[in-house]
């Protein structure tokens, strides 16, 4: 072999063996003993690298356990890295690597209070000048085969938020193959961890740097939601008590020089199951079974998410408004922390760069399945906590775009309390605001209504079911402007006057049939039915009622009255009804001001009113009937304009067969007597015409009995018993007739003080002057019947008497219920000087009887038949004077002449009688009994006349009249 030859092997194997054990020997020690000063120098916590192994002819480097941090509480490091270098990296200027593979990295990642990140605060490097800035340039060259990590860990710690986030992700794997940093192409790369509490992570996808950009699959598995739910915490104080969430999604990333960020994701699906979250108070807020959304996009660029598909199944919600009025999960959101945790210098930016468009994001949800939905509501303002339960719920919602512009299908159907349900379907445009709705509800149970009722009227609405078929279009939002079609009806209402705890107004059903409700502009109503409807009213003793008494005063300074100028500025709403009928109806009236009491009832209230109508003037029709006390009819016929009934109004109202004794309150009030038996016909008949009144008032009382007598301050000061017995008939009734006419535009005018005082004038005028209203019910005769004129000193009655007498007579025919009551008079003055003439007349009468007695001669049955001589009466004169004065004549008389001595006599026996009262009563009670006797003869029964005793009067126009009396049986 040549020397030469020898020479250049022998140089070339001392080479290798030199480059070998550089680098096999001391390359490895050298670069680990370097490597580990310089942890020593820089790092801040205990750092070091086991060992370095390095091939210097495959160019295999490979580290050993580096570890960074303190014995068993390592922060950052790995059992192995690998990596074969390629010769082709010296020529090709790229350092390419065929294989990197890294085997248990272990990583600590910790946040702390203030938001400090621990890795960064490995090492302490030294401060660098700040260089000039330079052109932008490429970044640096580099390829990679094929990159591996297995078996690695990442702890993850987080103290920022009030409840610190601790977690690690175990078996974490990634792997990428032909990544280049100058390249095109897309690298290939998969990613799997396993996360806590039996989550998995997995990621698959291509990367780019030149642009950057990455497309790929992410998929989340099994995530324990309280793993993360610490922030939730601090944005909101909702405590998490189960959730687990799915998720999945194809995604592409662009962040090319020059353009927006581009983030798409695409085919995402997502699984929320289950989802219990309650307050920090312990009360729950919700439970979800299960939510799954399908065929969802999301689009950064375009500020898009389309969701394809979500379905949703049981979810429970708890729903409250608290005392100050705020919804709970309201005052949940809206309260923030103190304590939250602090925002990075590059987030505001973010938020502002994501705003800066100014264009709002777009959600579209094309199907949406809500099932078995439950709301539990609640309202705490009222005094008495409202609670009310909705569900199963059950919504569908498809075309749904967060922007407003087209129009969105809804279909809900939900329970509404124990019994009621509600159902919704329809089209709806958010903007413009738009949409029709088929509304169907059923057996709303009213009575969640108590509460807000409570504060204002002491009214207990014991039950009320609301049903109602609509349909409601809306055409505006602003100005509100929608439309209601349909139908609705209230059964079974019931509400208690919680004050006297009885009942105030009921019916079985209301029904309103074609409904049509145009906001805010007409109300028609095609026609209401009421069924079986019931009120009550009542007039307390101090005269208010019973409605005033439950109404609840305000405190002041609240007013529900509409602002002044909304009422100055809106129209009247336009109403028409087209009918309201009245099946079985009843009521119940009480007048508590009446002692005894007025209490009366109406039942069998049927009928019809006819079309309403505030627009028109057409009068509306009134057929109404039923039955006062059960058995008396009554009647409301006629026609009314009944928004201006001023205009035009004819209505007849009839009362038949009522019983007065319902109404003996009234009597006992304001008449001083209750009524012990009696039946009332009333028949009204209003009619109005321009504002001018023309009323009849017809009432028929029959067989009219009053009871005993009331002390009532109120009571009329009249004899009502005798008005009662003047106005019967000889039937037993009482009819009268009330005329009434004036101008109701007339501020004074008022109908019934003017039927009140009519009805009192013509009681007054028939108590008054009982003989004149009597006389004018047999031929309207004007004489005097209330006395009977005689002539002075005689009973017998003249011819003129006579024929008033036979007018009474007839007169009290027409008026069986009265009685005469004669009083016999007598005048002093014109009769005591006949009667002591007729006396001393009798008296020679009966001394002559005797005288011719003694004497045996024939005498007449009665001395009245004797015929005394004028020349025997001055003998008898002697001993009458004697006998009946009881003295003798004055002795002067002696002197005189007989005829003088007689005169003067006669004269002393006239004085002495004419004053004598028992003359002057006989004549008196004889009068008396001529009138009795003549009224009987003439066919009056004698029970009807009474014999009063005597008076004594003044005669005139030389008659003696004697006073006739009407009183009542």
């Amino acid at each position: 072999m040549p020397n030469g030859v020898k020479r250049a092997l022998i140089g070339t194997m001392t080479a290798l063996v030199c480059y070998s054990l550089l680098g096999f020997l001391i390359l490895p020690g050298v670069a680990q003993r370097i490597a580990n000063q310089q942890l020593a120098q820089y790092a801040t916590v205990p750092a070091s690298l086991e060992r370095l192994e390095f091939n210097p002819f495959s160019l295999e480097l490979t580290l050993f356990n580096l570890r960074l941090g303190e014995p068993g509480a390592e922060q950052l490091g790995f059992e192995r890295l690998y990596l074969n270098l390629q010769w082709s990296s010296l020529w090709r200027r790229t350092l390419h690597l065929a294989d990197v593979e890294l085997d248990r990295l272990q990583s600590e990642v910790r946040f702390d209070e203030n938001g400090t990140l621990n890795l960064s605060q490995l090492f302490a490097l030294p401060e660098s000048e700040e260089a000039p800035e330079e052109a932008e340039t490429e970044p640096f060259a580099l390829r990679v085969d094929r990159l591996q990590l297995t078996d690695g860990a990442l702890h993850f710690e987080d103290r920022r938020p009030q409840e610190p986030i601790d977690m690690r992700l175990d078996a974490l794997s990634f792997e990428l193959l032909n990544f280049a940093t100058r390249a095109e192409d897309a690298a290939d790369a998969v990613l799997v961890a396993n996360g806590p509490n039996g989550a998995r992570l997995e990621w698959q996808g291509q990367i780019g740097l030149a642009p950057i950009a990455s497309t790929g699959q992410l998929k989340v598995s099994n995530l324990d939601l309280a793993t993360f739910w610490p922030y939730v915490r601090d944005a909101a104080p909702l405590a998490l008590r189960n959730g687990r969430l799915g998720f999945s999604s194809e995604y592409r990333l662009d962040l090319s020089e020059g353009t927006a960020l581009v983030l798409v994701l695409e085919n995402i699906e997502a699984a929320l199951s289950p989802l219990d979250i309650d307050s920090f108070d312990g009360e729950p807020l919700l439970r979800l079974e299960q939510l799954q959304i399908s065929q969802t996009s999301l689009d950064l660029a375009k500020q898009q998410i389309v969701v394809g598909q979500v379905r949703s199944h049981k979810l429970e919600s708890w729903v409250a408004r608290e005392r100050d009025g705020e919804l709970n999960w309201q005052k949940l959101f809206a309260a923030q922390p103190a304590d939250t945790a602090p925002t990075t210098a590059d987030q505001p930016a973010a938020e502002t760069e994501a705003t800066d468009n100014g264009q709002p994001w777009q959600v579209l949800l094309n199907d949406v399945q809500l099932r078995e939905y439950q709301l539990h509501l609640a309202d705490r303002v009222p005094e008495t906590e409202v609670a009310l339960e909705l569900g199963p719920l059950e919504l569908d919602l498809q075309d749904f775009d967060s922007l407003g512009t087209s129009p969105f299908q809804l279909e809900l159907a939900t329970g509404i309390g124990r019994q009621g349900s509600l159902q919704a379907k329809g089209q709806l445009q958010l903007e413009p605001a738009s949409g029709t709705l088929a509304v169907q509800t059923r057996d709303i149970d009213l009575r969640i209504a108590q509460a807000y009722l409570s504060p204002f009227i002491h009214l207990e609405l014991r039950s009320g079911l609301l049903s109602s078929d609509l349909d409601v279009a809306l055409t505006s939002s602003e100005p509100l402007a929608f439309e209601v079609n349909g139908a609705a009806e209230i059964t079974q209402l019931h509400t208690l006057d919680t004050i006297k705890n009885r009942d105030l107004l009921k019916w079985q059903r209301l029904q309103l049939e074609g409904l049509k409700y145009n906001h805010p502009e007409r109300l028609t109503i095609g026609s209401i039915a009421l069924q079986q409807p019931y009120a009550r009213f009542i007039i307390n003793p101090d005269l208010s009622t019973n409605v005033n008494d439950l109404l609840i005063d305000q405190p002041q300074g609240q007013s529900t009255s509409q602002p002044p100028e909304a009422s100055e500025t809106s129209e009247p709403l336009a109403i028409r009804i087209g009918g309201i009928k009245i099946d079985d109806g009843s009521a119940n009236f009480a007048d508590l001001s009446l002692t005894p009491p007025f209490i009366t009832a109406v039942q069998e209230l049927n009928g019809a009113i006819g079309t309403l109508d505030n627009q028109q003037q057409a009068a509306a029709s009134v057929d109404i009937k039923g039955k006062v006390d059960r058995y008396a009819p009554v009647s409301i016929v006629g026609s009314l304009t009944p928004f201006d009934p001023m205009q035009s109004l004819d209505i007849a109202t009839r009362f038949k067969q009522v019983e007065l004794t319902t109404l003996s309150p009234y009597s006992s009030k304001f008449a001083g007597y209750r009524i012990r038996k009696g039946r009332l016909d009333l028949d009204l008949h209003y009619r109005i015409q321009q504002g001018q009144l023309n009323a009849e008032n017809k009432v028929v009382l029959e067989q009219l009995q009053l009871g005993e007598k009331v002390d009532s301050p109120d009571a009329v000061d009249l004899p009502v018993r005798l008005a009662v017995a003047l106005l019967k008939d000889t039937k037993g009734t009482i009819s009268i007739e009330l005329p009434v006419q004036g101008n109701l535009d007339d501020p004074q005018f008022s109908v019934m003080p003017i039927v009140w005082q009519t009805l009192r004038n013509l009681v007054l005028r028939a108590a008054q002057a009982p003989f004149k209203f009597i006389g004018g019910l047999v031929g309207g005769s004007q004489e005097d019947l209330s006395q009977v004129a005689f002539r002075p000193g005689t009973s017998e009655l003249d011819a003129p008497a006579r024929s008033a007498l036979d007018t009474l007579v007839a007169a009290l025919g027409e008026r069986p219920a009265l009685r005469l009551e004669v009083e016999g008079m007598s005048a002093p003055r014109m009769d005591g000087p006949l009667l002591a003439e007729q006396r001393l007349e009798q008296e020679y009468q009966s001394t002559w009887y005797s005288i011719l007695q003694r004497r045996g001669d024939k005498v007449p049955a009665s001395a009245r038949e004797l015929v005394v001589p004028e020349d025997d009466k001055a003998v008898l004169l002697e001993g009458i004077y004697r006998s009946r004065l009881k003295r003798q004549p004055p002795a002067e008389w002696r002197e005189l002449e007989d005829e003088e001595r007689a005169a003067r006599m006669r004269s002393a026996m006239i004085e002495h009688w004419s004053d004598n009262t028992s003359l002057l009563r006989r004549l008196a009670q004889q009068r008396a009994s001529s009138i009795k006797d003549y009224l009987v003869e003439q066919g009056l029964a004698d029970q009807r006349v009474y014999l009063l005793d005597t008076g004594t009067t003044e005669a005139e126009d030389d008659r003696v009249s004697t006073v006739l009396h009407l009183g009542a049986e």
